[in-house]
């Protein structure tokens, strides 16, 4: 069942100045991680359609920034944000739902959000003009091209939903997938089934226990984080990430900046036959393509590379 807030006026439509986006011709999707953080957690993701002038779909993943600095990142990767269609939300926390998305004037997204939230989001007058529920059982569609589901995981009270998009290629039957996942608190069989084989994986490599231990952090937080419904630790995402066997790309979200660095990250995966990304929090990552075949990512040469401040890359050479 799905319900519709106060009617909403279109929004403003303002020419896009700056950077252009522009995909790659044998992409069907891309994956750009404006943010992760304990600040705020956004993701855009592009999905191709049959005109170039703009994506068939383009949907934020988790909105925990304020609406004008989205507007400033995505304008950065040559998205405006009046294109945003949906916002599909892993939970309600507020470093994943930022409450100024109620007062956005440029953007009337449909909000999608697991159903187990929505009596939170009620209780905290979260809802927008249009909302739309989802169940792990049935999904939601994108579109015309693009399928949903999700996987609801143990995360604080309400849960955390991982989600699966499973992308068509326009005119084809290429399908190209991506797994987002972050907030787990542990990583379970089921996860591992629902994400499995994936082409890009966004996972959460949250934390190093040797620095959460070390840390002046109280008590109860360090047993929050650790203690299997807050966060994964490097070594528990770089075993799921290894369980769920990503074929192209693997995208490191919600790194803690005070119990993490990008170099304990970058030495679990430097010998992976995936390309990879670690995202931050103050700089949006590259974009990331979805593809139906075999990409480039995997012929670059392995190690880190910083490719802008805030930016780590890398992947194993054939």
């Amino acid at each position: 069942m799905a319900w519709r807030g106060l009617p909403a006026t279109e929004p403003e439509r303002k020419p896009i100045n700056g950077p252009r986006l522009e995909m790659p011709q044998d992409a069907i999707a891309g994956l750009c991680v404006l943010a992760s953080g304990s600040s705020g957690n956004c993701s855009v993701l592009v999905i191709r359609g049959e005109t170039t002038t703009r994506p068939e779909r383009v949907v934020l993943i988790d909105a925990g920034v304020t609406p004008s600095r989205t507007r400033a990142l995505l304008a950065s990767r040559g998205v405006p944000l009046w294109w945003i269609d949906d916002i599909v939300l892993t939970h309600l926390d507020l470093d994943h739902f930022h409450n100024g998305w109620k007062r956005a004037r440029d953007c009337r997204a449909t909000l999608r959000l697991h159903r187990r939230h929505v009596g939170r989001a009620e209780r905290q007058d979260k809802l927008l003009h249009r909302n739309e529920p989802f169940d792990d059982a049935d999904g939601f569609a994108l579109g015309g091209s693009t399928r949903v589901t999700s996987e609801l995981l143990a995360h604080d009270e309400h849960g955390v939903a991982a989600l699966r998009f499973n992308i068509s290629s326009p005119g084809t039957e290429s399908v190209a997938s991506l797994g987002f996942a972050t907030d787990l608190g542990r990583v379970t069989q089921g996860l591992v089934r629902h994400l499995g084989g994936v082409d890009v994986l966004a996972i959460e490599s949250n934390y190093c226990p040797e620095m959460q231990r070390a840390s002046d952090r109280p008590a109860f937080l360090k047993k929050r984080i650790m203690g299997g419904a807050g966060h994964l630790s490097n070594a528990e995402a770089a075993d799921a990430v290894g369980r769920i066997g990503p074929r192209d790309h693997a995208v490191f979200l919600h790194m803690s900046r005070e119990c993490n660095q990008p170099a304990k990250i970058a030495e679990l995966h430097a010998a992976s036959d995936y390309a990879w990304t670690i995202a931050t929090q103050h700089e949006p990552t590259r974009w990331v393509w979805l593809k139906p075949s075999p990409s480039a990512a995997s012929a670059r040469p392995s190690g880190v590379v910083e490719a802008q401040p805030g930016l780590f890359e890398g992947a194993q050479a054939p």
